[in-house]
């Protein structure tokens, strides 16, 4: 039974005319291709031909699912639920209407679940890839205390906000790193087919050239005859970068106390890291979560081993009885602010509340402080790069110079 309601109608293709006589096309998901006929005649449209959709098409347009359709969909639950959709239509309608092929399936099998009477939050638990434990206690969490409809809203709040987060991050980091790679590929171009060109002219001058344009000229010669071994080392090391992390928490961990340490991005980096934090245990909090487990889920939410390793200290400590305040005071990342905010809510009985207020600060610092960085590397970037292409070109036209002041 639940193989049958798994199971979706196949994608055709088609093409016809319509009542003017104008060819159109389209795809439509159905059975047979009989009932295609049909429905399309229905529609004032003389089929010419159906054919249906290629596995290997079908499989392509299963891409990934990223973070973002997820918080599209938890916002398009949210909403569906508050409007008084029952639960598995809502499902069913963002399911069915979605057009990414994957969340279409992911969904579709979470409907099937739920359907067949298992809990929404043992349903998204099958599939941690795309909700994990913070999302699936939550759930849980609403379930329980009869108020899912204000937990989905939450969600969707808090996975909104992560994810914008996240993109200022990516913001700040991308232009830089782009313009690195694009400034490396620009310099190996010179130095493999621009370079050897004057370096025919230089021979023909029979005269030492100066001592820049001759370490220009060696590193030429090296590109030209060792490019597969620079090429070599940087796919290896790019590829052992990866592995690394990916494998080794002791990197992980070196590498995320490292990026904090750095200047410009370290402040960022660790603001973020502080929004996270906030956020995460602030929505957790707010749905009557107890503290203890809810900063079990925090630690890995976080986005940094170093913040992760500190909060499961920060729970090892509330659970023998310490203050939240005084526990994040002895782990030396939180900023005073933060401890007092936390102080003031745990005084009030309003500790949500000024978590949230904390993630939002930090986040507009966040933001902020990309902005700035932004508007920073600019010049610095223009800069570097004129010292980097303009010091090659500098190189080449030495000799001359010297031959002209010469003559």
């Amino acid at each position: 039974m639940a193989e049958k309601a798994l199971k979706q109608p196949d994608l055709f293709i088609w093409t016809g005319t319509d009542k003017r006589g104008v060819k159109v096309k389209g795809q439509t998901r159905g059975t047979n291709p009989s009932l295609i006929k049909a429905d399309l005649r229905k529609q004032g449209i003389k089929p010419l031909s159906i054919r249906k959709k290629s596995t290997l098409l079908k499989s392509a347009e299963k891409k990934k699912i990223m973070a973002k359709d997820v918080a599209v969909f938890f916002r398009q639950l949210a909403t569906m639920m508050a409007a008084g959709v029952p639960l598995v239509q809502s499902f069913e309608i963002i399911g069915r209407g979605h057009d990414h092929a994957g969340m279409r399936e992911l969904l579709l099998n979470i409907k099937a679940d739920v359907e067949s009477g298992t809990a929404l939050s043992d349903a998204l638990g099958k599939h941690p890839l795309h909700f994990d434990s913070l999302v699936v206690s939550l759930v849980n969490a609403g379930e329980q205390a009869g108020v899912l409809e204000t937990l989905l809203d939450n969600i969707a709040t808090y996975k909104e906000k992560t994810e914008a987060l996240k993109a200022k991050i990516k913001k700040a980091m991308f232009y830089p790193t782009a313009v690195i790679v694009v400034a490396i590929i620009v310099t190996a171009i010179l130095l493999i087919f621009v370079v050897p060109q004057f370096e025919d002219l230089f021979n023909n001058f029979g005269a030492d050239l100066p001592a820049f344009t001759r370490f220009v000229v060696n590193m030429s010669e090296f590109m030209q005859a060792q490019w597969w071994l620079v090429l070599g080392v940087v796919i290896a090391a790019s590829v052992g970068f990866s592995q690394a992390k990916k494998r080794s928490m002791a990197f992980n961990r070196f590498l995320d106390r490292l990026v904090l340490k750095l200047p410009i991005v370290g402040p960022i980096m660790h603001k973020a890291a502080v929004a996270r934090y906030a956020r995460t245990l602030s929505t957790m909090f707010s749905a009557g979560v107890p503290l203890v487990e809810a900063l079990e889920s925090v630690a890995g939410a976080t986005g940094n081993v170093v913040f992760s390793d500190a909060t499961l200290m920060i729970r090892d400590s509330v659970a023998t009885g310490q203050q939240l305040q005084f526990a994040m005071g002895q782990t030396g990342l939180f900023p005073n602010m933060v401890e007092q905010m936390v102080a003031i809510g745990e005084e009030s009985g309003a500790l949500d509340a000024m978590l949230s207020k904390v993630a939002d600060f930090y986040e507009a610092e966040v933001d902020d402080a990309v902005d700035a960085l932004s508007s920073l590397l600019e010049p610095l970037i223009m800069s570097i790069l004129g010292v980097l292409i303009g010091g090659l070109v500098v190189a080449m036209y030495l000799p001359i110079f010297k031959m002209g002041a010469a003559i």
